[in-house]
């Protein structure tokens, strides 16, 4: 089986982790010699409840015992997809209300600069210094490292990019503006969180200037800050919300939410300003639904914050420097990139999944499902600490 996956399945970097999976429940992945390894890393967020989640695994059996593909989406009604976007609807204030389901964030974040440039009738977009909102090419045109970007261009005209959380930036934002576009914590630039009220002046100079504001929650929403969405901690609210990852609790998905009004000009001038055949699919929507479910009737968001406060507690060491983030959204910031490599390395033989970021080299991402138990993650964090001490160890000088 690894001789195949390097063979046929095409990789995405020259070292790929190859863990051979056999199954998965709960916070564990099994491998095919029936080893657990706890996982810290929920497949990158997605995980909001944990592998094989019961209400999950049932949703999606009972629906595609129903039925599976039908139609491109919007053209029937299919009761998953409506029940989620209503249930969703609920929960988001009333600038929020439609939602368009999708297969990826990425796809997500495409869906959302159409609509802001047809909302607004300009072109100009502005996003963050170290921002990552995926790799399609338009997704792609929003980051700002030319590395990753040189190969592929020539991306979207009409990029501009400001420092998050510089104040200072935001006379940049201009009439010229279609939108801002910000991760509501910046991921792979290392976790770091707005301070100063900084989204509520960026959204104020939106409006202003008649801009809208694009906040891609794709990592950090469904629950994971300990808010259903993060930008609740914030005291604003964004013209355009980006989803993915978590939202399905494991399952592809992305999707889009803003007011009708403004969701109501994708069906005109002209019709069909974005259309997607598998997005809203209702096996993928039985398990947002079950998933949206689970986090609004139970106390998981609660015992977040909670939880981020154990981690906090656990990782004490004079190599790690800070811990960024919100709720289970964590990132040790030890001293250097070799000692980084050192402990998810090494974790990984010791049976404990840890992970990088993109654009921070000195981060450990700790990301795990939002139903890891208090005596999971100590046993985790006293690995983190014991690799920790073995690099001071053979490092001393």
């Amino acid at each position: 089986m690894k001789e195949d996956f390097f063979k046929y399945q095409a990789q995405t970097g020259p070292s790929p982790l190859a863990l051979e999976v056999s199954h998965a429940k709960g916070s564990y992945i099994y491998d095919r010699n029936q080893k657990a390894h706890l996982d810290f890393v929920a497949g990158v967020s997605a995980n909001t409840l944990g592998h094989s989640h019961p209400k999950i695994v049932e949703a999606v059996q009972k629906q595609a015992a129903s039925y599976m593909h039908v139609m491109v989406y919007g053209e029937y009604i299919q009761t998953p997809a409506v029940e989620f976007t209503k249930l969703l609807a609920k929960q988001l204030p009333d600038s929020l209300q439609t939602t368009y389901m999708v297969n990826s964030g990425t796809e997500a974040m495409e869906g959302a600069m159409k609509l802001a440039k047809r909302s607004t009738g300009r072109s100009e977009i502005i996003a963050a210094v170290g921002a990552y909102h995926g790799n399609t090419q338009g997704s792609l045109s929003l980051m700002d490292f030319p590395e990753r970007t040189q190969a592929y261009r020539p991306l979207l005209p009409g990029i501009k990019h400001i420092e998050f959380n510089n104040p200072q930036d935001l006379q940049q934002i201009t009439e010229d503006t279609a939108a801002v576009v910000l991760e509501t914590i910046q991921g792979g630039a290392g976790f770091i969180v707005p301070t100063n009220d900084y989204l509520k002046k960026v959204k104020q100079r939106c409006e202003q200037v008649g801009a809208l504001l694009i906040l891609d929650e794709i990592q950090p929403g469904f629950g994971r800050t300990g808010k259903l969405f993060a930008f609740m901690h914030y005291g604003m609210v964004p013209d355009i919300l980006v989803l993915g990852k978590g939202m399905a609790g494991g399952m592809p998905v992305g999707a889009f939410t803003a007011s009708a009004d403004r969701m109501a000009l994708l069906m005109q001038n002209p019709k069909m300003g974005h259309i997607t055949t598998f997005g809203g699919n209702a096996v993928i929507a039985a398990a947002a639904l079950a998933t949206l479910k689970e986090l609004t009737t139970s106390n998981l968001q609660d015992e977040t914050l909670r939880k981020e406060k154990l981690f906090r507690e656990l990782l004490v060491h004079t190599l790690i420097t800070e811990i960024r983030g919100r709720g289970l959204m964590l990132a040790p910031i030890v001293e250097n990139e070799d000692i980084a490599n050192y402990v998810i390395l090494e974790a990984a033989k010791k049976g404990l999944i840890l992970f990088w970021l993109l654009f921070e080299g000195k981060a450990i991402r700790i990301t795990p499902p939002l139903t890891i138990s208090d005596e999971e993650i100590k046993q985790g964090c006293a690995i983190i600490i014991e690799l920790l001490e073995d690099w001071r160890n053979k490092n001393v000088n």
